[in-house]
């Protein structure tokens, strides 16, 4: 049943994927398509326990982050989305296909680390099937089984293992720690086939040769539900996979993430951005290679406030958490502005500023922008959330931001109707306004001639189950326009043992 559900989203994603320029979706965690395919119980969008559960994934993704602070564009080929998952330990999932034949695995997105893995050859991994991940079954990847797959020697310049090499022919071993408790991934390199989409005119399958690790050994959360069907790195070293892509002239080196006001977005790898959008320096840390910017202030309504310090923008992150002075600075003036009474909603919500609705239903809140290094100005279309009951009767809204203690952080709800841009090669973040569901051509870039025509359509699907990207309306009313893909391929990509045939993906939020 998984897999029906499955074909039937990544379809979708192809079909979106033709008519939008590569857009890549992605689904909230808590979306109707994400629920219907992994089959949570979730919180009602809206309501206490909703935005409950998705600030307590902030609070550990917060620590983790402060513990360590101190071509034309292409998406992934099988499925064009991205999940957020109830159960799993990140927030942003995404289906790749690796091999010759193809193997899938829905991987979690993260912008703080950088190599890619799969469970590979396993000594150690979790389970491939587990209550926790409702009703999907995982698969392992095999170099044995994959006839495109060549071992990583150790004289590769992309192997940080060498100490532990015998010799320079011997496969490159890889041992990664991550930020949570004893959690880590080791095995040895591989390099395989990486299947990603574009379009010119029709869209076309590009393949790539990616080196990834061979996960052979998880320790921690990845035994659990954090990571337990490998983890795809969007960091800046040159092992991620924005990299490897940029290195072999398939995209180039940037990506953009766009979120709709309903947890609807997009990815796309070698989206330079374009001439009308704003931007500011990435500051580059080695030490911690974040998405790092530099704020010098805000305006709040009227209200222009002074204030200078660094935050990481993570797509990762529900609601922006930022730290004193700024925090305080920013609420209250905010509260000082609003007209509506101020109210204590639900004691499990983090949020300080909460008030009612006026009895007309309408909510009218003072403006957010922050101003960042360069003057442009970062606009926050939508600071509060609005708190529902079980049958979605509004009860109030708040103003969707924590207070942090060290680690300032740009979280989704702050780019909300934003087109943001990590330009790697000009090191510098973009954005501006923009409808998710929209085509965007101002960017182009030569992709590998490695290329083939879009794969037909599955022959099978459920008949009573309608994807979210196949739906023709966005979130303002824009119409979608779904194109399907094209009738002539000879390539079919795998989920399991089920054929389906997809193209399109990728990448939590993120972050």
């Amino acid at each position: 049943m998984a897999a029906a559900w499955l074909r039937a989203v990544f379809l979708a994603a192809v079909a979106a994927s033709a008519a939008e320029a590569l857009g890549l979706d992605v689904h909230h965690r808590y979306s109707a398509t994400v629920r219907e395919w992994a089959g949570h119980r979730a919180p009602p969008r809206g309501t206490p326990g909703y935005y409950a559960a998705l600030a307590g994934h902030d609070g550990l993704r917060r620590r983790s982050l402060a513990s360590a602070a101190g071509g034309g564009e292409v998406a992934f080929a099988d499925g064009n989305d991205t999940y957020r998952l109830n159960d799993f330990g990140f927030l942003h999932y995404a289906v790749v296909a690796l091999g010759t034949p193809n193997v899938t695995f829905l991987v979690a997105l993260d912008t703080g680390s950088d190599l890619f893995w799969v469970p590979c050859d396993c000594i150690k991994c979790a389970p491939l099937v587990s209550p926790t991940y409702g009703n999907l079954k995982f698969d392992v990847y095999s170099p044995q089984k994959s006839s495109t797959s060549r071992k990583v020697p150790c004289s590769s310049n992309l192997c940080d293992g060498q100490s532990a090499c015998q010799s320079a022919s011997n496969s490159c071993p890889y041992n990664i720690e991550y930020l949570s408790d004893n959690t880590s991934s080791s095995g040895v390199l591989v390099e395989d086939l990486l299947y990603l989409i574009t379009e010119y005119g029709q869209p076309k399958v590009v393949t790539a040769s990616i080196t990834f690790g061979c996960g052979q050994v998880q320790t921690g959360s990845f035994l659990g539900s954090a990571a337990p069907n490998g983890l795809l790195g969007l960091g800046m070293d040159s092992k991620s996979v924005p990299s490897l892509l940029a290195s072999q002239g398939v995209a180039a080196n940037s990506f953009s993430m766009c979120f709709g006001e309903d947890g609807h977005g997009r990815i796309n790898f070698g989206d330079t951005g374009s001439s009308d959008q704003q931007e500011t320096p990435l500051n580059i840390y080695k030490q911690n290679p974040y998405y790092n910017i530099s704020i010098t202030g805000a305006m709040v309504g009227s209200k222009s406030i002074n204030a200078k310090f660094s935050a990481i923008v993570d797509s990762g992150t529900s609601f922006t958490a930022l730290s004193d002075p700024m925090y305080t600075e920013i609420t209250s003036s905010f509260n000082s502005q609003v007209q509506d009474k101020p109210t204590q909603l639900d004691s499990s919500l983090p949020f300080e500023f909460c008030y009612t609705i006026s009895p007309k239903g309408s909510i009218n809140p003072p403006n957010i922008s922050l101003i960042a290094k360069g003057g442009s100005l970062f606009p926050v279309n939508n600071p509060i959330i609005t708190i529902t009951d079980t049958a979605s009767n509004p009860l109030g809204y708040c103003l969707a931001m924590t207070k942090s203690e060290g680690v300032n952080l740009i979280g989704e709800n702050f780019m909300s109707g934003l087109k943001i841009v990590f330009d790697r090669e000009r090191k510098v973040l973009g954005w501006k306004n923009f409808d998710c569901y929209s085509v965007d051509n101002s960017s182009n870039l030569p992709v590998s001639p490695n290329t083939s025509a879009v794969p037909p359509k599955p022959s099978m699907g459920p008949s009573s189950y309608t994807p979210e990207a196949t739906k023709g309306a966005s979130p303002n009313g824009t119409q979608v326009n779904v194109l399907q893909p094209s009738e002539s391929s000879s390539l079919k990509l795998h989920f399991n043992t089920n054929i389906f045939i997809a193209t399109a993906l990728m990448f939590s939020a993120i972050l």
